[in-house]
């Protein structure tokens, strides 16, 4: 659904990762946008999972109906034009006493299926027009009869002027308060866990389709030099021929993945890296809990 990319957008910085590998967000992740008068925290949280339900994937539903429970207003997304049956799973999962904001995304794709701009907006329109009905009619619970979405916003992650346009809705929604965070903070999570996700990131990148979804990035060491970062880290896979999928031929595959990982690191953290990457094949992490505890996933 494009709902990183979107988060990376609202804040302005790259905090979580992107792939076109779907549910690659695993971790509850803060992403703070702070404007003049007005203080957003964005909780990126796990896309529901509804198909294979091993404990990682319980573990990663648990974690979006927690979010739920502590927020002012939320953001369901759905990529524009499509309201599929997993979007009405999702639904049936919303609380009655939240006020939910419909945000169509990936409107440049949806636009690309048209040759004329008067066909796309009136296809566009009977989609919102669906989509502004009361929950029960276009896949929710019988209970949720009376409700609708507070706003329906179609719009582009890509697109500025977009985002920008979200944020003005979102900040009517806000309730007064203190800012809970520095101005120039940016998210709640450390440099060692930017840095893990930053290598998953490029796993699944130049894995694609090939690459299972169980794999993960485990940070060994994190350690200041001076003013370069030393970090060692292992990718956890499931089977041999995973970890041979991602070492490649001579080790090239592994050798592009850490070297992009190292870049964009350097980047995030504006300093040089050392980066040490390994492989190794621990059949059934994804059912361990002591494992997914020890990830902070449990």
């Amino acid at each position: 659904m494009g709902k990183s990319t979107l988060l990376n957008a609202l804040v302005g910085q790259k905090i979580s990762i992107t792939s076109r590998k779907a549910q690659t967000t695993r971790h509850r992740i803060l992403g703070i946008q702070t404007r003049e008068h007005a203080q957003f925290i964005f909780s990126d949280t796990p896309g529901f999972q509804t198909r294979k339900m091993n404990t990682l994937n319980q573990a990663l539903n648990r974690s979006v109906t927690s979010a739920l429970q502590d927020v002012d207003v939320a953001c369901f997304i759905v990529e524009a034009g499509y309201f599929g049956e997993d979007d009405a799973k999702v639904l049936r999962l919303l609380p009655k006493d939240l006020p939910v904001i419909l945000v169509l995304n990936k409107l440049d794709l949806f636009a690309s299926r048209f040759e004329l701009p008067a066909d796309r907006d009136v296809a566009l329109l009977d989609f919102m027009k669906k989509m502004g009905q009361a929950w029960s009619e276009i896949g929710g619970r019988p209970d949720q009869s009376e409700q609708h979405f507070a706003e329906i916003i179609p719009m582009s992650g890509k697109n500025p002027t977009d985002v920008q346009r979200l944020l003005d809705v979102l900040e009517e929604y806000l309730p007064e308060g203190e800012a809970r965070y520095d101005a120039d903070t940016l998210t709640d999570r450390s440099e060692r866990f930017l840095a893990a996700e930053i290598l998953r990131e490029k796993v699944f990148r130049f894995t694609g389709e090939e690459l299972p979804y169980a794999s993960s990035v485990v940070i060994d060491q994190f350690k200041m030099d001076g003013t370069m970062r030393r970090i060692a880290a292992t990718i956890l896979v499931d089977r041999d021929n995973h970890k041979a999928m991602i070492i490649g031929d001579k080790g090239e595959r592994l050798k592009k993945i850490s070297t992009e990982a190292r870049l964009d690191m350097e980047k995030l953290f504006d300093g040089k890296v050392f980066l040490e990457t390994w492989v190794k094949v621990k059949r059934g992490w994804a059912d361990d809990r002591a494992e997914l505890r020890a990830q902070g996933l449990e």
